[in-house]
């Protein structure tokens, strides 16, 4: 199955590169799945979302704090899928 790689744009102003899926919920309930994200820094630097606090690496979302996803450059890919090997 090909992975599915998205800039996420949250209702906080983060912005996150990862994997996603939608994942069926009930009302009120996460409903989308990140597996492997990362923050973007202006410098395009990333680092592990929630690092500082959990070494998880999917976590569950609702897609009502995601204002807008996006197709990352190739750079950021590339940059991206280095960090996840």
């Amino acid at each position: 199955m090909e992975k599915i790689v998205k800039i996420l744009v949250l209702t906080n102003n983060l912005i996150l590169i990862s994997e996603i899926v939608e994942v069926g919920a009930d009302v009120g309930e996460p409903d989308c799945k990140i597996t492997n994200p990362f923050v973007i820094r202006k410098d395009e630097t990333m680092e592990p979302f929630l690092c500082d606090y959990t070494e998880q690496n999917v976590f569950m979302i609702s897609s009502d704090k995601i204002l807008t996803l996006a197709d990352p450059t190739e750079t950021l890919l590339t940059k991206y899928f280095d960090l996840i090997v």
